[in-house]
C-alpha cells in the first residue's frame, strides 16, 4: 500500500499523513452556506474533499466525515428581506438543491451533515469557555475574541496580526478593544433570527459555528480540516484560533488542505463580469461525470481554468473510456498501483488521469484486466459509474428528443419521403447521434 502524503498548508509542505487514529480518520470540511444555488467554486471543493474522502476509505478502515450546512448567517437573512422567502424555507429548498447539484456530481454524502441551528448550545459553551480564559470579552451585547491573547495567530495564513489587519476590510467598532478583534456573538434585533444567551438574545459569528460543530462530532483534535483557498483568512485563521484557545491542550486540526481558485475563461468568476456559473448552468450543458472530470483535471491546489472546450475534451475523454469498457465484463478489479500512489502523492489527479487514459489504451486493445483495472480506477475517482450503454444514450431528455427524431424519420420512410428520412439521419449525426438500422428496427448510439 503506498504511503499518503498531503501538502498541510499550516506547515506548507508536502507531509507523511500519519491519523490520530487509524482505526478511525477525521475529516472535517466547511460545507455551504445555504442562501443561493452552488457555484462552480463550490463543487470544486465539495468534488476534491469528496475524493479525498474516497481515498481515505480505500487506505483506513474507518473514515469519519464532516461537512456542514451554515443555515444562520448575514447573507441568509438578507435573501429573506429581500425575497419576502422566510428564512426556513429559503435554507430548506437551497439545502436540497445543492444535495441535487452535488449528488449529479457524483459526491457522496458525509457521514454527518450538521446544521448551526441545530448546535447554538455547543457554541455558548466555547464562548463560554474563551471567555473564562481570558481570549474573549462581552461588550454592548457582543462577544469578542480577543486576537492579540493568541501567540499563534497569523501561523496558518502566513502573516502577522499587523499585516492581516491592514490587507483585511474590518469593522472597526467601538466597542473592540482591537482592531482585530473578531465576533463571536452578536445581537439580533426582533425581526432576526435569534437565542437566548448569556449575553442577551442574538446569534453566533460564522467562525464559532465551525469550531463547535468539529469538536462536537470529531473531538477536540482530529486529522484533516478542509476548505478553499479562500477560506484561509479569516476563516480559518479564526477557528484555529478559537479552538485552540478553547481546548488549550489540542492541536485542533493536524493538517490543512485548501483547494486553489477556479477560473472561467482565463478570468476570476463574477456577477459583474457576467462570467457566474452555477453547477445548476453547467449540467444543463454536460453530464455530471464530464463537469467532475473536469474538475478533477487540474492538481487540488492550483487554478482551474473551466472553458466550454475543457468540457468538451472531459466528455470526449469519459467516451472513450467508456467505449473501452464496452465489451468486457462488469466487473471492478484492483485499483491499478500507477492510480493508487498518484492519488497518494498529495491528490495528484493529473497524474492519476494519465495512468487511466494508459488503462483505456489497453482495454481497446482487448486487455480485459486493463479494462476491469480501468473501472476500479473509476470507481475511486468517482467516475465511469454509469453502463457504456447508458452513458450513450444520454439524459432523459436527450433520449425523448433523440426517439422523437427516429419516429419522424420512420413515418417519412413509410410515406416514401426519404429525402426527409435521409436529412433526420444527417441531424441527429452532426448531433453525434449515428443510427443502425436493423431487422428489429431502428438503434441509435452516441459517436
Amino acid at each position: 500500500m503506498p504511503e499518503l502524503k498531503l501538502h498541510n498548508s499550516l506547515t506548507r509542505r508536502k507531509e507523511r499523513f500519519e491519523p490520530l487514529d487509524a482505526n478511525n480518520v477525521r475529516l472535517y470540511v466547511c460545507g455551504p452556506t445555504v442562501y443561493d444555488l452552488a457555484h462552480l467554486g463550490n463543487a470544486r471543493a465539495v468534488v476534491v474533499f469528496d475524493l479525498l474522502a474516497r481515498l481515505l476509505r480505500r487506505l483506513y478502515p474507518r473514515v469519519t466525515y464532516v461537512r456542514n450546512i451554515t443555515d444562520v448567517d448575514d447573507k441568509i437573512n438578507a435573501r429573506a428581506a429581500e425575497s419576502g422567502e422566510p428564512i426556513a424555507a429559503i435554507t430548506a429548498r437551497t439545502a436540497a438543491d445543492f444535495h441535487a447539484d452535488m449528488a449529479a456530481l457524483g459526491v457522496l454524502p458525509p457521514d454527518v451533515e450538521p446544521r448551526a441551528t441545530d448546535h447554538i448550545g455547543e457554541m455558548i459553551v466555547l464562548i463560554e469557555r474563551l471567555i473564562a480564559s481570558g481570549h474573549a470579552y462581552a461588550a454592548e451585547g457582543h462577544v469578542l475574541f480577543a486576537v492579540a491573547s493568541f501567540p499563534g495567530y497569523g501561523r496558518l495564513s502566513g502573516h502577522s496580526p499587523e499585516e492581516l489587519l491592514a490587507g483585511a476590510r474590518v469593522d472597526v467598532a467601538p466597542y473592540k478593544r482591537d482592531p482585530g478583534d473578531f465576533v463571536l456573538w452578536k445581537p439580533s434585533t426582533p425581526d432576526l433570527p435569534g437565542w437566548d444567551s448569556p449575553w442577551g438574545r442574538g446569534r453566533p459569528g460564522w467562525h464559532i459555528e465551525c469550531s463547535a460543530m468539529s469538536w462536537r462530532y470529531l473531538g477536540e483534535s482530529f486529522d484533516v480540516h478542509g476548505g478553499g483557498q479562500d477560506l484561509i483568512f479569516p476563516h480559518h485563521e479564526n477557528e484555529r484560533a478559537q479552538s485552540c484557545c478553547a481546548f488549550p491542550h489540542s492541536r485542533f486540526a493536524r493538517t490543512w488542505l485548501h483547494n486553489g481558485m477556479l477560473l472561467i475563461n482565463g478570468e476570476k468568476m463574477s456577477k459583474s463580469l457576467g462570467n457566474f456559473l452555477t453547477v445548476r448552468d453547467v449540467l444543463g450543458r454536460a453530464p455530471g461525470e464530464a463537469v467532475r472530470l473536469l474538475l478533477l483535471r487540474a492538481h487540488y491546489r492550483g487554478t482551474l481554468d473551466f472553458t466550454d472546450v475543457a468540457l468538451a475534451e472531459a466528455r470526449k475523454d469519459l467516451d472513450r473510456w467508456y467505449r473501452a469498457l464496452e465489451h468486457s465484463p462488469a466487473e471492478l478489479g484492483e485499483v491499478p498501483p500507477a492510480v493508487l500512489e498518484a492519488l497518494c502523492d498529495d491528490l495528484n489527479t493529473p497524474q492519476a488521469i494519465a495512468a487511466m487514459h494508459g488503462l483505456a489504451d489497453a482495454a481497446l486493445a482487448g486487455n480485459i484486466a486493463a479494462s476491469a483495472g480501468l473501472r476500479a480506477a473509476g470507481a475511486l475517482m468517482g467516475l465511469l459509474q454509469a453502463e457504456p450503454a447508458a452513458w450513450f444514450r444520454g439524459g432523459e431528455a436527450d433520449t425523448a428528443a433523440i426517439e422523437a427524431a427516429i419516429a419522424e424519420r420512420l413515418a417519412a420512410r413509410k410515406a416514401r419521403d426519404f429525402a426527409r428520412a435521409d436529412a433526420i439521419r444527417k441531424e441527429l449525426a452532426e448531433h453525434g447521434v449515428l443510427l443502425e438500422d436493423g431487422p428489429k428496427g431502428t438503434t441509435w448510439r452516441r459517436a
